[in-house]
């Protein structure tokens, strides 16, 4: 029979068990201190099997890390190695609207692998391309009028005696990213999302106003499925923010927009969604900055299916696609910064747009903060620790320790004064490896990888 202090001794074990120690794995990029706004990571995004982690940048480039298939102590090595780096976007000018169009990468987006080669989307304010990632290691060799580099060679007629047969030789691995298709001119605005449906035939990309539904055959065409502009651009009150496909359903998308709410669709309903099917909205707040705060900037579905995960300003917040009426979990993220939020309005920082992502098991959603910290959420504990991507705890097998903000009463010794954080040193992008305890966290220009420590680790 079990006594009470059994269960209690139970119930704590099984919480620090549901607890993820984190430990460093790698850090990539500069070590040194000097920033270009070219070299800053906008973008972080493990593909379906985690084997890929790409990276956009503000220059337009797409880096893509492998994972290292050797083992280590029996397992499967946690770390990236370089896999192949490609100029995705250029700088463009648009003469016809006098607007410079940015080369920076807003989206990374992977589909399932379907074959040998590897294929995303990304995108910047403008232009979605479609890349293939493609191995090359043969290659035809025994041309009779072409050098070893496949140049012509222009050779007299009659001077050649004999023919040869070409044929396949085996070469040096090469990785070829090609750009398969560009999908192009079909956005006023600027683009935010972009988003790859679960039958992996179709994919939506949305701007401030309206949402687009595109075949990933077909670059020449797109469906408008949602037109928030107004007739009268005064009666203007929100724009569109984020949007996603329902993970499992191909009819089912959501966007959020700059009022905090989030619109369910289906597309089985009407052409165009301008008819939500559901909509998830809290009671607003009268604070003077209550409308800029909850502005949503990122949005995921879980994995299941079943929730809804935003980020806004200042918190995450948990829905259930069966109630509509409030969240059913809501974490805040720094709410220490509360009394800072009319500096952070004069210094425009209240305007930063902070993603979110959640693992494979739906257990832990993450989200960054300033001075480099991030947080991981336990939906089962419902408790949260934050951490800092700092190169001072880049070293092998290091422990992350957690992370405290004092902001009022005693200050106690290692927590970190409210007044000397550093707001330039921010993290908007993270991502969980699709099945493992894996983390990527994108700091200014450097990404951190973070694993599950074992006992081994400091």
């Amino acid at each position: 029979m079990s006594t009470s202090a059994d269960n209690n001794y139970n119930y704590s074990h099984s919480i620090m068990q549901d607890e993820i120690r984190w430990a460093f794995s790698q850090i990539k990029g500069p070590l040194d201190e000097l920033v270009t706004d070219a070299d800053i990571i906008s973008c972080v995004e493990f593909n379906h099997d985690g084997e890929l982690l790409a990276t956009g940048d503000k220059g337009g480039r797409v880096v893509i890390f492998q994972r290292d298939s050797c083992m280590e102590n029996g397992k499967r090595s946690v770390c990236y190695n370089f896999y192949t780096t490609f100029q995705s976007h250029e700088a463009e000018f648009d003469y016809l609207k006098s607007l410079e169009i940015e080369e920076k990468i807003n989206k990374i987006r992977w589909l399932k692998k379907k074959n040998a080669a590897n294929f995303l989307l990304s995108t910047n304010d403008k232009t979605i391309k479609l890349w293939k990632i493609a191995e090359r290691d043969k290659k035809i060799d025994g041309f009779n009028l072409r050098d070893d580099n496949g140049q012509i060679r222009f050779v007299d007629p009659n001077s050649i005696t004999s023919l040869k047969v070409p044929k396949v030789v085996q070469t040096k691995m090469m990785i070829e990213p090609t750009p398969r298709r560009i999908f192009a001119n079909a956005h006023t605005y600027l683009i935010n999302s972009i988003s790859v449906n679960s039958d992996q035939e179709t994919y939506l990309s949305a701007d401030d106003l309206r949402i687009n539904l595109w075949n990933i055959e077909v670059n020449d065409e797109s469906f408008n499925i949602v037109d928030i502009k107004p007739i009268n651009m005064e009666e203007l009150t929100e724009v569109i923010t984020a949007a996603e496909f329902h993970p499992h359903h191909c009819n089912y998308f959501v966007y959020s927009s700059s009022k905090g709410i989030l619109r369910l669709c289906d597309m089985r309903a009407a052409a165009l969604c301008d008819r939500h099917a559901k909509i998830f909205e809290e009671p607003e707040d009268t604070s003077f900055f209550s409308e800029i705060i909850s502005s949503i900037s990122g949005i995921k579905f879980s994995n299941s299916g079943r929730y809804l995960i935003s980020r806004d300003y200042m918190s995450i917040k948990v829905w259930d696609i069966n109630m509509e009426s409030k969240p059913v979990e809501t974490y805040h993220v720094h709410n220490y910064l509360r009394s800072k939020l009319c500096s952070l309005f004069e210094s425009d920082y209240i305007f930063d747009k902070f993603e979110c992502s959640i693992d494979g098991s739906d257990n832990h959603i993450m989200t960054g903060s300033y001075n480099n910290f991030f947080k991981v959420f336990n939906r089962k504990t419902k408790k949260d620790i934050m951490f800092e991507a700092s190169k001072d705890c880049a070293t092998p097998n290091t422990i992350l320790k957690q992370r405290k903000v004092h902001s009022g009463g005693k200050k106690k010794k290692d927590e970190i004064n409210v007044d000397s954080l550093d707001f330039t040193s921010k993290i908007l992008h993270t991502a969980f490896h699709p099945d493992q305890n894996i983390i990527a966290v994108a700091a200014t220009n450097n990404l951190y990888l973070f694993r599950e420590a074992d006992e081994k680790d400091i």
